[in-house]
């Protein structure tokens, strides 16, 4: 088994939702492209308000609903001093971008989720599905599959 290489964080507000769906899907995706036992994927949130807890039911049942395996998630919240532990941090929208960017060491890029996706405009963001009904969950999941084949792309440019 070849030890992993490349570390990334995907980064949403809480940490229930948009991040750790997109974790999910990510693994898959790095793992049929036969990345998966070179990067490891983890999540985040900017807040802790739900740290310790498990994902969002919706977002759960979505995941399993379209085959991702969510059950064993529990929320976090990303700390400064963490940035030294990945080689991508991806944030889900500009406002958590921002966030992360005025906590990162000089020359650290956080990077927009979407901004793999070559159909998405620029500043293209994953909105939160939080306050809405299952559709919204639904829609997080096809941008997060879209965009996660490029970011697959990118990671295996960075490590090959």
């Amino acid at each position: 088994m070849t030890s992993p290489t490349y570390r990334v964080c995907v980064v949403c507000m809480g940490n229930i939702c948009r991040s750790p769906m997109a974790e999910a899907v990510l693994r898959r995706v790095l793992a049929s492209h036969g990345l998966g036992e070179r990067v490891i994927v983890e999540s985040a949130g900017t807040g802790g308000w739900h740290a310790g807890g498990p994902m969002d039911q919706r977002a759960l049942r979505v995941l399993a609903e379209h085959g991702y395996d969510g059950s064993e998630h529990v929320a976090r919240q990303f700390t400064a001093d963490w940035f030294d532990r990945y080689d991508l941090v991806l944030a889900m929208d500009r406002d958590n971008a921002a966030f992360l960017g005025r906590m990162a060491p000089p020359g650290v890029e956080v990077r927009l989720f979407r901004s793999f996706d070559p159909d998405a405009p620029a500043g293209a963001e994953v909105p939160d599905p939080y306050y809405g009904g299952e559709e919204g969950f639904v829609e997080v999941l096809s941008l997060v599959e879209t965009a996660s084949q490029g970011i697959a792309k990118h990671i295996a440019d960075e490590i090959d």
